[in-house]
C-alpha cells in the first residue's frame, strides 16, 4: 500500500521496491508532506530483511523532480521556520543516505534544485539520454539546502560543484556520466531493471553490508572504523546461509 497518493510504492520479485514521486502535473516538486511521505517509504522498505535494493523515480518521462514545491514553502519566511525546514527536508533526505540497502536513484527526467540534491542523496545514480542534472538554486537567490551541496563536492570535487552551483548549470546526461555524477545512461525502465539485475541476484545480507562500507566511507570515518564495519560485515555473511549455499553450488559446479 502506498503511503500517500503523491507516493506510489510497489514490491517487485527478488526484493525490489521502486518508489515513484507521483506528482507530474507539478513536475514532482517536492513538498514537505511528499519528503515525509518519502522518509517513511524508504524506512519501510530498508527495515524489510527481504529487499535488496530500491529504485526512486519521478512520474512521467520529463522531471525526476523538479525540486520543492514554492507554493507549500511559500510560508517559510523566518529563519527560525527555515531552519525547521531545512531540518525535516534533510531528515528525509538522510533516510534515503542512510537506508541500509543501496538506493538507485532513476533519473527519468530533470533533477533540479531540491530534485538534484534527492539524486546525489542515493547511492547511485542512472539516467535517461534526455535528462539534466541542475543545481539551479541561485536561480531563486539561495544555496542548496538539505546536504547537497556537501554531497554534490565528494561526487564531482569542489571546481565542478562550484562550477555547476554558481552557473546555475544543468548538465545532460552524458556530461553527467562524463563527471561521475551519472553511473549509467539507461533508454527506459527494462534498462533499469536490466542494471539491478546483478543485485537482485545476490544475498540480501551481503548488500547490506556492502551499502554499511560506502555508508561509513560516506559519513567520513576515520579508516579504523571503516575497517571494523568491513569486519563486522564478513563474519555475518561468512557464516550465513547464503554463503555456504552459494559455495557449495560453485563446488558442485567445479565438479562436474
Amino acid at each position: 500500500m502506498s503511503p500517500s497518493p503523491d507516493l506510489l510504492v510497489a514490491r517487485h520479485d527478488a526484493g525490489l521496491a521502486w518508489i515513484t514521486l507521483n506528482r507530474p502535473a507539478k513536475h514532482n516538486a517536492l513538498s514537505r508532506s511528499l519528503l515525509g511521505a518519502l522518509a517513511r517509504a524508504i524506512r519501510t522498505a530498508g527495515a524489510d530483511a527481504t529487499t535488496r535494493c530500491i529504485v526512486l523515480c519521478g512520474a512521467g518521462r520529463h522531471y525526476f523532480a523538479a525540486g520543492g514545491d514554492l507554493v507549500d514553502l511559500g510560508t517559510v519566511r523566518t529563519k527560525a521556520a527555515t531552519r525547521r525546514m531545512v531540518d525535516e527536508a534533510s531528515a528525509a533526505l538522510d533516510a534515503v543516505r542512510n537506508c541500509p540497502v543501496p538506493v538507485i536513484a532513476y533519473l527519468n527526467g530533470d533533477a533540479l534544485g531540491g530534485g538534484a540534491e534527492l539524486a546525489v542523496a542515493c547511492d547511485i545514480r542512472v539516467a535517461a539520454p534526455h535528462a539534466h542534472v541542475g543545481y539551479v538554486h541561485g536561480r531563486l537567490a539561495i544555496t542548496s539546502a538539505w546536504g547537497g551541496g556537501s554531497d554534490l563536492c565528494e561526487l564531482v570535487g569542489s571546481a565542478r560543484a562550484m562550477r555547476m552551483m554558481a552557473r546555475c548549470e544543468s548538465v545532460d546526461a552524458a556530461t553527467a556520466s562524463a563527471w561521475g555524477l551519472v553511473d549509467a545512461i539507461v533508454d527506459d525502465d527494462a534498462a533499469v531493471h536490466a542494471f539491478v539485475e546483478p543485485m537482485l541476484a545476490l544475498s540480501p545480507l551481503m548488500l547490506r553490508g556492502v551499502k554499511a562500507q560506502t555508508r561509513a566511507w560516506r559519513d567520513g570515518l576515520p579508516r579504523v572504523a571503516r575497517l571494523a564495519v568491513e569486519r563486522d560485515h564478513i563474519v555475518a555473511t561468512w557464516v550465513d546461509d547464503a554463503h555456504w549455499l552459494a559455495v557449495e553450488g560453485f563446488l558442485t559446479r567445479r565438479r562436474k
